[in-house]
């Protein structure tokens, strides 16, 4: 049955699709009105399906996560952190990045048959739970600061060749969706942080000094680094507009090649059950 309702959040989702693919094109009324809760209808589901596998496997299902978990748990992560944004700033922008991202990951979820599993005893720790929640949870802001750093080069472009477009009349000013970015690193680096630290725990007691090493430890302590420096830089160099898109966006990659060095690693490899 998870595998059920997270299928019907999917096709729930699929609208969020339908949104992103019309905001490059042409308005479509009905969708920009309906598109919010309609995805709405679809998280409620992607929660059943979240619950239900816990109740299944008899504790939470971070502690035994498959790949298709995590796309499942990642996609639902990015949609709540895209919700809290959509009610503070009235916005359904960050949404043509956001809805394809969250349908494809979901449907790739939904697709899988056979979960691959880690199959080690730490991994049905609490610190293991900790440390994939939050992290996730880093993920999803920082990608929705990324999805706010493509809008505002989108937006300052278009408004510098002074040329409108359907889409630009749909975008927030500039200010708003720099804030948006912003606000989108303030709230994930607390949790970027402690995902690391509750991961570094983890690999000391299981693996020893070695972990230190493993490529998908130096790369998340780079992208770490990275998230740093753009939080340092609006903090004490006044950077704003431009320069913190661009970096928002290398911070961005670097979280992409953190992600695909699980791949890589012998700590966090993901392997047949």
């Amino acid at each position: 049955m998870p595998l059920f309702w997270l299928r019907i959040s999917f096709l729930f989702y699929s609208v969020g699709l339908l949104y992103a693919l019309s905001a490059v094109s042409r308005p479509c009324t009905w969708l920009q009105k309906y598109v919010i809760p309609i995805v709405g209808v679809g998280m409620v589901f992607h929660v059943v399906s979240l619950a239900e596998t816990a109740m299944i496997t008899g504790h939470l299902s971070l502690t035994r996560m498959s790949v298709y978990d995590s796309e499942s748990l990642l996609a639902f992560l990015i949609l709540t952190v895209f919700m809290i944004v959509y009610a503070k700033y009235k916005t359904i922008a960050p949404g043509i990045f956001v809805f394809p991202l969250a349908f494809l990951m979901t449907f790739a979820a939904a697709m899988g048959q056979q979960p691959v599993v880690f199959t080690s005893e730490v991994m049905r720790s609490g610190w293991l739970f900790a440390h994939i929640a939050t992290i996730f949870t880093g993920y999803a802001a920082l990608f929705l600061s990324f999805a706010a750093s493509l809008l505002y080069i989108v937006q300052e472009k278009t408004l510098k060749s002074k040329q409108p477009s359907n889409l630009m009349g749909r975008l927030p000013a500039l200010q708003v969706i720099d804030d948006i970015g912003y606000k989108s690193l303030m709230l994930g680096f607390p949790f970027m942080t402690f995902g690391l630290i509750c991961g570094a725990v983890i690999a000391q007691s299981q693996f020893g000094p070695q972990w230190f090493t493993d490529p998908k430890v130096v790369l998340s302590l780079l992208m770490w680094a990275v998230y740093m420096v753009l939080l340092y830089t609006r903090w004490n160099s006044g950077w704003r507009g431009r320069r913190a898109a661009y970096l928002a966006t290398f911070a961005f990659l670097t979280a992409i090649g953190a992600w695909a060095a699980n791949f890589f690693s012998s700590v966090h490899r993901f392997v047949a059950p």
